[in-house]
């Protein structure tokens, strides 16, 4: 599934295609994806101009210049691709079920073979009480996450940290792979408590979770499976996990012994996989 900094790589590279451009061609190949698309979809998208393009948490939105939002996630499978005008237009493929084309000759195809997609339709002065964003917490790149909301959200919690991490009410954006690094990077084991963490903790995970999501962001994002950039090329984070996806693999950064402790863990939380160092992670 992706997480912020996949959504963010993928917005940045929309932006330069749809910033400031008209959709003067919307063709809508399936009545829906994980639900029914807008009735009416694209028509009402046709001869819009996209004004902005940016992320909330795990989402896309496109600010159009009719006070509307497009509101999209990729699911599990979801990707965009962009066919710079001039360039041979791609026959339309079995699972490209949106393909939008601009005032500038630019194609822009979504992709998504399993469905869990989503593209939607709100007012913009509505965005932020969509159902689908307004329990929300901070953006963990902004100012407004700090190590106080951290204290906060876990003073009275005791569902393990990880699992404490990945509440997207807390702080959004954050899914398995970025909650097991930056965990790791602030050498906390996953599965305490929330409410034992210290505040010194606190302090060393917010500047982890900036950290690790941004330099996964410069990296193109993580791709595991099916995450793209527009380009069609793959994120490159991946190659610098320290524990994620790693079980049994030696640990990066301590001196544990394989034989001993069996190397990178993987357990499971909330039915999601948590990969942890014991020896490092207290």
């Amino acid at each position: 599934m992706p997480e912020l900094p996949e959504v963010e790589t993928v917005c940045r590279g929309l932006a330069p295609a749809l910033e400031g451009q008209v959709l003067t061609t919307v063709d809508i190949r399936r009545a829906g994806l994980r639900q029914p698309f807008p009735e009416r979809f694209a028509d009402r998208l046709t001869g819009r101009r996209v004004l902005r393009v940016w992320r909330r948490g795990k989402y896309y939105v496109w600010s159009l210049d009719d006070g509307m939002c497009v509101l999209g996630h990729l699911g599990m499978s979801g990707s965009w691709t962009i066919t710079p005008a001039g360039s041979p237009v791609p026959e339309t493929g079995r699972h490209d079920h949106v393909r939008l084309i601009t005032d500038t000759g630019h194609l822009l195809t979504y992709r998504d073979p399993r469905r869990f997609g989503v593209m939607t339709l709100t007012s913009g002065n509505e965005l932020a009480d969509h159902p689908l964003l307004a329990s929300m917490g901070p953006e963990p790149l902004s100012a407004d996450f700090d190590s106080g909301v951290l204290d906060r959200a876990f003073a009275r919690r005791a569902t393990p940290v990880k699992v404490a991490l990945l509440d997207q009410s807390v702080v959004a954006g954050i899914g398995n792979i970025y909650a097991s690094e930056a965990l790791y990077r602030s050498a906390i084991d996953p599965r305490r408590p929330a409410r034992e963490i210290t505040r010194a903790e606190t302090r060393t995970l917010t500047a982890a979770v900036k950290a690790v999501l941004q330099e996964a962001i410069d990296s193109g994002g993580s791709s595991l499976r099916d995450h793209l950039q527009v380009t069609g090329e793959l994120g490159y984070f991946q190659h610098r996990f320290a524990v994620y996806d790693r079980a049994g693999s030696p640990c990066p950064d301590c001196t544990c012994d394989v034989t001993e402790t069996g190397g990178i863990q993987r357990l499971v939380q909330g039915g999601r996989s948590t990969f942890y160092c014991a020896a490092r992670q207290r």
